[in-house]
């Protein structure tokens, strides 16, 4: 698991693995709960970049949201790859 930590949100910070371009864990640190849980289940098993592009520009605060650090977190896992 890698950890991203996060920057104006609620949830400190985001764990999460990557496999074969699968999102293959996400867990939210903080945050509100509910919605931290919902996204996290939505989004393993999904292909990494359909997440980005799923969770890329959402707002909540401060010109970002959970969901939104979530494809910051897998974007440079992206960048980093390449």
């Amino acid at each position: 698991m890698k950890t991203f930590k996060t920057s104006g949100t609620c949830a400190r910070a985001i764990e999460y693995d990557v496999q074969n371009g699968i999102v293959t864990a996400c867990k939210f640190i903080g945050g509100c709960p509910g919605n931290t849980q919902g996204v996290a289940k939505l989004v393993v098993g999904r292909k990494v970049e359909d997440v980005i592009a799923m969770l890329k520009g959402i707002q909540c605060r401060n010109g970002t949201s959970c969901p939104d650090q979530l494809a910051q977190a897998l974007e440079s896992e992206t960048s980093a790859v390449a």
